[in-house]
């Protein structure tokens, strides 16, 4: 089965309280933000918080990822202290072009091999947050196979356009849509951008409902109560749970008798349709509504 990234928890380095607890948020990757969450004088301490939560708290059921400064800044320190501490996934800022990806995959590298890391254990995501990344969002979502996704950055994106936020997400039509292609033409997740306004539950709700639709494996979050918000509306119907099960059974069946043709309910299952059966059984696990015995 595929990993969730339904939600992406953004937990600021600095704070050490969050760091300990993140794990009860139910979130199904943590970020943990070493660039926008900590200011200049922070830098370093925050560098060392994130590095001792990795080594010392158990994230063993969560996705772990760190969003790193820059590379013209304190980036390669950010590196070389996150691989050692064995992260998940290292996520580039304000990510233009595919050179940015590969100029820190090359750092991952020299770090993996100056600690003895298998070489290709460390991820990469790349934040796409100007005009100019959401234009090379193709090559930049091809640049290295470390990457296992790319996200949106809308507050810095529309702030580029000469624009703002607004409720119905016009504005971001077309960064939507191309990274989202670029991300399904290269084989890697697409994660939606963060709703700053915690309290607007409606217009939260309404936002997840159109990405979803849209594609997007999941979405940015900043606040933990936004969590069982998204995880609702990945949430599939008892209709298409049952609809899974039924295709992935005709797939164990077809393999039992040594055939290559699936059918289930006189219906041809081709690949498509069984990449979305898993999706759907991998959320309903997810979301406790059935067990793995169950399938």
């Amino acid at each position: 089965m595929e990993r969730l990234r339904r939600t992406m928890m953004f937990v600021p380095g600095a704070n050490a309280s969050m760091l300990r607890d993140a794990t009860l948020y139910g979130a199904d990757s943590l970020m943990f933000d070493l660039e926008d969450a900590v200011s200049l004088k922070e830098k370093d301490s925050a560098r060392l918080l994130v590095y001792n939560a990795l080594r010392t708290f158990d994230y063993s059921t969560v996705e772990t990822v760190v969003r790193i400064n820059g590379l013209d800044t304190v980036g390669r320190q950010d590196v070389e202290a996150m691989v050692l501490a064995g992260v998940d996934v290292i996520r580039l800022p304000k990510t233009e072009t595919a050179q940015d990806i590969v100029d820190v995959a090359a750092v991952i590298t020299e770090m993996e091999t100056k600690y003895g890391v298998s070489i290709g254990t460390t991820k990469m995501m790349a934040a796409i947050e100007s005009a100019e990344g959401v234009l090379n969002a193709r090559e930049i979502a091809q640049a290295s196979e470390r990457l296992i996704g790319i996200a949106l950055g809308a507050e810095d994106y529309v702030t580029n356009m000469k624009t703002h936020r607004y409720p119905n997400g016009q504005e971001l039509f077309f960064a939507r849509s191309f990274i989202l292609h670029s991300a399904r033409a290269a084989g890697i997740a697409a994660i939606d951008t963060v709703y700053s306004d915690v309290d607007n539950t409606e217009g939260f709700l309404a936002e997840v409902e159109l990405i979803k639709q849209l594609g997007f494996d999941g979405k940015s979050v900043i606040n933990p109560r936004q969590i069982p918000l998204v995880n609702s509306v990945y949430e599939p119907t008892e209709k298409e749970i049952q609809n899974a099960k039924e295709v992935i059974w005709g797939i164990r069946e077809a393999e039992a008798k040594g055939s290559g043709v699936i059918s289930v309910n006189g219906k041809m299952v081709d690949k498509p349709i069984v990449e979305r059966a898993e999706r759907v059984i991998a959320l309903a696990i997810a979301a406790k509504l059935i067990s793995e015995e169950e399938v």
